[in-house]
């Protein structure tokens, strides 16, 4: 099979958006002084490159939208969390990350730590990973804001939810799964709601 300019494109896409999630992880841990204004520019430019052109493989055009819809779900995230840091707010929508200094402890017999954040909708168990990356990213940050430290890879976090999603979808003939992150007794954990 011959490689085609635009599935190398396609290729490189992918590869730029995680390079830049690693870049914007670095700024946001306060490895890096500067955002990754410029890796991102890069990206968009390359990305708008196919905006108005017509791809006739089916394969590669859902690839794209896949991409596109991804790097938008992120750059939203990325840029909620620079005017949070610009504003002074918490980068975390739920309250700055511990101190080395202090450790966090909920209140006792008091509500979650973390009010309820905005849902991430999955329509389809195999298909809506734009979705399903963002939760990770904020399931993360909220681990990262009380001190958990122990790594959870994507792919396992993608599976889990594929596999939770697909029970409700056809258990309870729902049309979405909605999830939402809570914390209770330090601890962060992830509620499913069928939307029927």
């Amino acid at each position: 099979m011959i490689a085609s300019p635009i599935a190398d494109d396609l290729a490189l896409i992918e590869r730029r958006i995680r390079e830049l999630q690693v870049e914007w992880d670095k700024f946001f841990g306060g490895l890096e002084k500067k955002p990754p204004t410029d890796l991102k520019a890069q990206l968009e430019a390359l990305i708008r490159k196919y905006a108005q052109a017509e791809i006739r493989n089916n394969t590669l055009r859902f690839r794209y939208m896949t991409l596109t819809a991804r790097f938008s779900v992120l750059s939203e995230l990325w840029n909620r969390r620079l005017r949070a840091l610009e504003e002074g707010r918490s980068l975390y929508g739920v309250r700055p990350p511990p101190s080395s200094r202090e450790t966090p402890a909920p209140a006792p017999g008091g509500p979650p730590a973390h009010p309820a954040e905005e849902a991430f909708r999955i329509r389809n168990a195999e298909g809506d990973v734009a979705a399903v990356r963002a939760l990770y990213e904020r399931f993360l940050d909220a681990r990262r804001a009380l001190g958990e430290a122990a790594p959870v890879r994507f792919d396992g976090f993608e599976k889990l939810i594929a596999q939770q999603a697909s029970r409700l979808l056809s258990s309870q003939g729902a049309r979405a799964v909605d999830f939402r992150l809570e914390t209770k007794d330090g601890k962060v954990s992830i509620k499913a709601k069928p939307i029927l």
